[in-house]
């Protein structure tokens, strides 16, 4: 357990390394994410460590939405101010979305139904 904990760890490090010094504008983890996919596509599979370490993360996820809600608390006079334009936004993207998707579902399928 301690293996996959340094994996992830070191990772982690890594991606903030290159936030700090070479892409800034990209958060430090996502960085690592990514390098630690490409390592695993690399080895072509997860070793067991790494899998019971991130088995244990997944059952907390539920704890990582309680400072985003917090957040959206801290700024409701805001949100308040601005409940058209967020709730517009939302609608328009939610539609822009299943229209796009739509889309693409369609031409997938024509290419399918060819072959």
């Amino acid at each position: 357990m301690i293996s996959g904990l340094v994996q992830i760890l070191l990772f982690q490090s890594l991606g903030e390394l290159i936030s700090k010094f070479l892409l800034p504008t990209l958060p430090g983890p996502v960085i690592g994410l990514v390098l630690l996919v490409f390592w695993l596509v690399l080895r072509k599979g997860i070793n067991q460590e790494l899998a019971l370490v991130a088995d244990g993360f997944s059952q907390y996820f539920g704890l990582l939405f309680v400072p985003a809600a917090v957040g959206v608390v801290l700024f409701l006079p805001q949100l308040k101010a601005n409940a058209l334009a967020i709730v517009s936004a939302l609608v328009l993207s939610v539609i822009l979305t299943i229209g796009s998707s739509a889309v693409v579902v369609r031409f997938l399928s024509k290419e399918a139904k060819d072959e």
